[in-house]
């Protein structure tokens, strides 16, 4: 093993950007804590994304059409066909022999991502075939899984579990949600599973005087699914308690620039609408009020900054995660909730209301230390690995 670890990180987004942004803070809390770490990515680029220091490598990009996943296309917005596939898994495969990895670790498979099997498969496989010491193979999860369509999928999940990986990694706080209320079948896979608590950048320091300093900020993520709550967070602000306070609206790349424009242009004296920004982190530090979906990064992103916030969770195709994690932290007087079938501009501005009854400064109500932790277990998960192989 060199005196750095080696990790080849596997990360595919279809529709949002969550997932490549939790990789992205992910990745520079291990090149901070000694890992020498390359990204892949399988999703359509990002303007702004920052890996820190690791090497990245963009594979011929992917995404989804609609909500449902049902419809993978490439950079032409042509359908994938087993062409595609062939060449995007012998793509991987060639960055995995040249990288030659401690430690692989996937991101979502086999919880999601199933539709992408034809090549994170062929990857464990090579990894196992691997001469011992082989690569310690790690499956990365969020705190909280959608319900698959069919009862078969957990089935399919617990197997490959077993099958193909070391360690499970779990980006939560079991004293706040345990992943078993999820994925019922948590007990087989218990054994080689931890929590990490949930991952986020350390907080910004607030600018009194800086960029989003006395604004509402309202963001959208990726900005794919976002009109129903980006119309009624604009609407409210009319008919809020901060009528009078800049509004900022933060739109995603994933929506089309004729849409972006439309709400650009017809903002209401008071609104500025720009496209994502890299100092996103700061504007949260800085601002009165957060507005947005519940995505994991971005309410991890409102939980660190400690701003008083009002989350519209997503909900369309089979998403229910959002309204979950949002829900619980509503519960713990974190942030304020707009349920998703009450999303109405005057529903925002009672939200708005309330969150602005709260203290100036909210502290999380859950472990937020989880990229710093997912460091130090995959230290320690490697060592004993390690210890085991050369054992055997």
């Amino acid at each position: 093993m060199s005196p750095r670890p080696r990790i080849l990180f596997y990360v595919q987004h279809l529709l949002g950007i969550g997932h490549l942004m939790r990789a992205g803070t992910l990745c520079r809390a291990l090149e901070a804590n000694g890992f020498d770490t390359t990204l892949v990515s399988g999703g359509t680029p990002v303007p702004g994304f920052d890996p820190g220091a690791s090497r990245f490598e963009q594979l011929s990009p992917t995404r989804a059409t609609d909500k449902f996943f049902k419809v993978l296309v490439d950079e032409h917005d042509q359908p994938i066909d087993d062409t595609w596939k062939a060449t995007r898994k012998d793509a991987l495969l060639d960055i995995y022999h040249r990288t030659t990895p401690d430690i692989i670790l996937i991101e979502m498979y086999p919880f999601g991502r199933r539709q992408m099997r034809f090549e994170i498969e062929p990857l464990i496989e090579a990894a196992r075939n691997t001469p011992a010491p082989r690569p310690l193979i790690v499956s990365s999860v969020r705190d909280i899984l959608v319900e698959p369509g069919k009862p078969e999928r957990v089935d399919e999940m617990v197997d490959r579990v077993r099958r193909y990986f070391d360690l499970v990694l779990i980006h939560g706080d079991r004293d706040f949600i345990t992943f078993d209320e999820t994925f019922p079948r948590m007990s087989e896979i218990a054994d080689i599973s931890r929590y990490t608590g949930y991952v986020a950048d350390p907080p910004l320091t607030p600018e009194s005087n800086g960029a989003g300093a006395g604004e509402v900020i309202v963001s959208t993520g990726g900005g794919a699914v976002s009109d129903d709550m980006l119309q009624a967070a604009m609407d409210a602000r009319a008919v809020s308690a901060l009528s009078q306070a800049p509004w900022r609206v933060l739109i995603g790349h994933n929506l089309p620039d004729a849409e972006f424009a439309a709400y650009r242009d017809n903002a209401p004296d008071g609104v500025t609408v720009e496209r994502s920004r890299p100092d996103f982190r700061q504007l949260l530090a800085n601002c009165t009020l957060s507005i947005s979906q519940g995505g994991y990064n971005t309410v991890m992103e409102v939980l660190a900054a400690g701003t008083r916030a009002v989350c519209i969770p997503y909900a369309g195709g089979l998403e229910s995660e959002q309204t979950l994690r949002c829900s619980l932290l509503a519960n713990k007087g974190a942030l304020e909730i707009v349920e998703p079938g009450t999303v109405t501009a005057e529903n925002v501005a009672r939200a708005i209301q309330r969150a602005m009854a709260r203290d100036d400064h909210i502290s999380a109500p859950v472990d937020m230390a989880g990229a710093k932790k997912t460091a130090t277990m995959l230290i320690e998960s490697l060592n004993q690995h390690r210890n085991a192989e050369i054992g055997a």
